[in-house]
């Protein structure tokens, strides 16, 4: 598990291979989101990352974490509040818990949705490419 330190260099690393420049804007909205172990909505990494960079716009930021998105990096968290919010990504095929109190996110794995997909597969008729699981609720500390 990478550091949150190293997590942003990481990801700094990973946007310069990709061709994109490291403008000190871009380089503060990727410090606030690699740096929380809570899943963020745009807003909050726009107060977050203005902190390091004060003229920073909030176009900005939903184009960065756009770009993050695309490399993988982040995950897209789909809140029952209908906001989005963004978290940290983990390599292979992670679900979600998301503490809907402090927006303390946990991955986990090891689903039996196998079966579920099978057989929604053969009522439906569709192929099933992927899906994603999120459980939201309160963790151990609210």
């Amino acid at each position: 598990m990478l550091t949150h330190a190293e997590r942003t260099e990481t990801w700094l690393a990973a946007l310069r291979g990709h061709g994109y420049r490291l403008t000190a804007p871009r380089q503060a909205v990727v410090a606030a989101v690699a740096e929380s172990d809570r899943a963020l909505i745009p807003a909050e990494v726009h107060d977050q990352a203005r902190r390091a960079y004060p003229r920073l716009g909030l176009v900005t930021v939903y184009r960065t974490l756009e770009k993050l998105e695309e490399l993988h990096l982040v995950q897209r968290v789909h809140r029952p509040d209908n906001c989005q919010a963004f978290v940290a990504g983990v390599e292979g095929h992670q679900h979600l818990l998301i503490c809907q109190k402090c927006g303390r996110v946990q991955y986990f794995s090891g689903d039996q949705l196998g079966a579920l997909i099978q057989r929604v597969q053969a009522d439906s008729g569709y192929e099933i490419h992927d899906h994603w699981l999120q459980l939201f609720g309160e963790c151990g500390e609210c």
